[in-house]
């Protein structure tokens, strides 16, 4: 093992006790820091210079996407901040880069309104005429989890790790422990909705006991993002909805309502569970591209022969 990977496993391990970050960041700074160490030339990090991290950064533009380059080169960046922290780099390489690139701007995809009301229609079904006990009992969870999605904006993430505890279906709000373990609280005002987790609580009570999450599997464990992911595709296909839909897609679906509805976007920042206004603003461009196409197919001046 070179000296190099000895201080990325400190570093790892620095992350992990003593910045307490979640295993998914872990992950990626791992694969990251992995990824550089193997190629660059075998040195000791004090020996690293701006010339081989410029020559580094400029593989990942030809190999990524600018939006997975920026990240790997923040692992990247937090690794020899620490090393300088540490006193085990006499300077940082990166003090003496500029790193400047434009991210094209994407706009959050979210899902017509008409496809949701489809979507949650056919899971509705599904519970009412299910063959099996089964197959409603199921039903019944997959429509508290597209609900609680679609009312509340959370992560899919944050309702994976949802305990029994943090979901109040008397007072209808829901603890959310968000991003860097910044807790939220958010209430629930659809009545049908909390109706929909009473319902779905006291059918799965002893699979909730189980795992002490609030939403589970059959078997009794937590749900986890590939088993909600499934459970989208198949209702996607089920109702012949051609649009690929993502869990993070009721998310956007749900601020960009909110932002169309004039809701304050400081409120659907703190729904959202957003650090900074800066990242709720990206739905101001979808509130806008959608008061275009409202301006150019409905106002009256369209109809004016002049």
């Amino acid at each position: 093992m070179t000296h190099l990977q000895v201080q990325i496993d400190s570093y790892l391990e620095y992350c992990r006790c003593q910045k307490r970050l979640d295993s998914k960041t872990l992950k990626a700074y791992r694969t990251d820091l992995a990824q550089f160490s193997s190629q660059i030339p075998p040195v000791d990090a004090s020996n690293i210079t701006p010339a081989i991290l410029e020559n580094f950064i400029a593989c990942l533009h030809q190999a990524y996407k600018p939006r997975t380059a920026k990240r790997k080169i923040a692992s990247l960046k937090a690794f020899f901040h620490y090393l300088e922290y540490r006193e085990q780099i006499e300077k940082n390489p990166f003090s003496r880069l500029r790193i400047k690139f434009r991210e094209p701007s994407t706009l959050p995809k979210t899902i017509p309104l008409s496809a949701v009301e489809s979507f949650l229609r056919v899971i509705y079904k599904q519970h009412r005429n299910g063959k099996t006990d089964y197959q409603r009992k199921s039903a019944l969870r997959d429509a508290a989890v597209i609900e609680t999605l679609f009312s509340t904006g959370m992560r899919i993430s944050e309702l994976c790790s949802l305990n029994t505890g943090d979901v109040n279906t008397e007072d209808g709000n829901i603890l959310i422990n968000g991003k860097g373990s910044k807790e939220r609280r958010i209430q629930i005002g659809n009545s049908d909705v909390i109706y929909l987790l009473n319902k779905y609580k006291a059918h799965f009570l002893p699979e909730i006991q189980q795992c002490n999450h609030f939403f589970v599997s059959m078997a009794g464990r937590a749900l986890t993002d590939q088993s909600v992911r499934r459970m989208i595709n198949k209702y996607t296909a089920l109702a012949a909805i051609e649009l690929h839909i993502t869990p993070h897609m009721f998310r956007h679906t749900f601020a960009t309502c909110l932002l169309e509805a004039d809701v304050d976007i400081r409120y659907i920042q703190k729904m959202l569970g957003h650090s900074s206004i800066n990242i709720t603003e990206i739905y101001t461009h979808v509130a806008m591209s959608k008061q275009t196409d409202i301006l150019a197919t409905k106002h009256p001046s369209k109809n004016f022969h002049i």
